[in-house]
């Protein structure tokens, strides 16, 4: 991940998420209840990531969506091998991780997504550019 003036400055418990790969606790995400019309962006490049039409109740503490917006999130395998990391396409922040198979929505998907690592833009109002 490139550290850049470029991108959006973040604060200190952002960055511990973002890039440095860390999880806030559950329940405790600003986003997890949160069920507003808009879209979510990357917090540090202002990426569009998620449309509300596709963020669901799943009660595991993190914001839970079933689809992103297409090419703006990536897939890569974890370090433990196990899960599946899921970042920003633009700026390689990390999201969180996705799972398949758990039957809560008809796509079988959840992206469980940290809070810190998106911020949320009301329907209406004009999305930020994307920072390179």
């Amino acid at each position: 991940m490139e550290k850049s003036e470029k991108f959006n400055p973040l604060t200190d418990e952002e960055s511990s998420i973002i890039e440095q790969k860390g999880t806030e606790r559950p329940y405790s995400g600003e986003y997890d209840e949160h069920f507003d019309v808009g879209t979510y962006i990357c917090r540090k490049c202002n990426l569009p990531l998620y449309a509300s039409d596709d963020k669901f109740h799943s009660g595991c503490g993190w914001p839970s969506f079933d689809d992103e917006i297409d090419g703006n999130v990536k897939r890569i395998p974890d370090r433990d091998g196990r899960r599946t990391e899921i970042i920003c396409a633009n700026c390689g922040g990390h999201l969180g991780h996705v799972f398949s198979g758990e039957k809560f929505t008809e796509k079988n998907t959840r992206h469980c997504v940290n809070s810190l690592s998106m911020r949320f833009v009301k329907k209406g109002q004009k999305l930020p550019e994307t920072l390179k």
